[in-house]
């Protein structure tokens, strides 16, 4: 890509040019230079003094219609402490070299203007490692081949299955293989694959998969799995926002009642963790259901008024 922009933007260049421009050498500009002509692209090599390679009739491509703002999204992820991996970092430096002069100094600047830190305040500086075989099962969902895996499952079990690698999902530190297998469409934690083997068989990809809307599916399940129980309950308008912070995406907001409160549905795992997470909220969220919660809540505030409350000479239990 980097060679034809410079094609694109140059009347003519040689293989020396194209080596100091995209930091290879020669030898690998000349066979890329070639390769360019192998797949199609109309270049040609003019022989003799003042000889290069050009574009026959001035060939273009959709590249060349990069504008500034395309160009500087575009390097934003090479910054220095991006999440991209090593070799795309190296590729968009040598394509940087490729685009227009005007979009060249602020490409530039884009790259080193943005640091993404994705650790939580408080959390370990540890840097996750990429699983094991990432790298093979990205190859094999690019590629289209169908692959012999091997995995072992939460409780140690090992099994080895043929599936259809779809596409690659990274959720926080974690990596998951979407693949379609026998017994249905099915997600792997890649951190616990033990071996993959291509099988040079093609992979049966459905006409309407789409890997950003099978994910959203897949999370929204694993999401209602890991929160089966709902607490209904009224707020008031003003600790939405306290709610949001607390409970994010375990949070719905529905309408408004008659009393100008808001009706919410909170989401969790556990009948009595949901009560004691909602017991420090007393002052702004009623809970009106189920009725389990609502039991739990009254007996943790009563074993506050027991540990915490006047005793009959006054004083506070804890100061006894």
């Amino acid at each position: 890509m980097a060679i034809l922009l410079l094609l694109q933007h140059r009347e003519q260049v040689t293989a020396a040019e194209v080596a100091r421009e995209l930091e290879i050498s020669e030898r690998t500009a000349r066979r890329d230079l070639d390769a360019l002509g192998m797949a199609g692209v109309p270049v040609y090599s003019v022989q003799g003094r003042g000889g290069g390679w050009r574009l026959v009739g001035g060939a273009r491509t959709d590249l060349s219609g990069l504008t500034a703002g395309e160009a500087r999204a575009l390097f934003l992820v090479a910054g220095p402490a991006s999440s991209v991996t090593p070799a795309v970092k190296a590729a968009l430096r040598k394509l940087v070299h490729a685009l227009p002069e005007p979009f060249r100094a602020q490409a530039e600047a884009a790259a080193s203007s943005l640091v993404m830190d994705p650790q939580r305040w408080g959390s370990s500086r540890a840097e996750p490692r990429p699983p094991r075989f990432l790298d093979e099962l990205q190859d094999a969902v690019i590629r289209g081949v169908q692959v012999r895996l091997g995995y072992v499952d939460r409780e140690g079990t090992e099994t080895e299955r043929t599936v259809h690698p779809l596409g690659i999902v990274a959720k926080g530190p974690s990596w998951y293989l979407v693949s379609d297998t026998e017994a249905g469409r099915r997600t792997f934690r890649i951190d616990r694959v033990s071996s993959v083997g291509p099988t040079g068989d093609p992979v049966y990809r459905p006409d309407d998969f789409d890997l950003a809307e099978s994910w959203r599916e897949i999370a929204d399940e694993v999401e209602r799995r890991r929160t089966p129980f709902e607490v209904r309950a009224v707020c008031a308008p003003h600790a939405i926002g306290v709610l949001r912070m607390g409970f994010g995406g375990r949070l719905e907001v529905g309408g408004a009642t008659n009393d100008g409160r808001i009706e919410v549905v909170i989401r969790g795992n556990d009948e009595y963790i949901l009560a004691g997470e909602l017991a420090g909220l007393v002052e702004w969220v009623e809970v009106t259901g189920p009725p389990g919660v609502r039991d739990h809540l009254a007996s943790i505030g009563d074993a506050l008024v027991e540990r915490y409350g006047p005793d009959r000479h006054g004083r506070r239990t804890a100061e006894r």
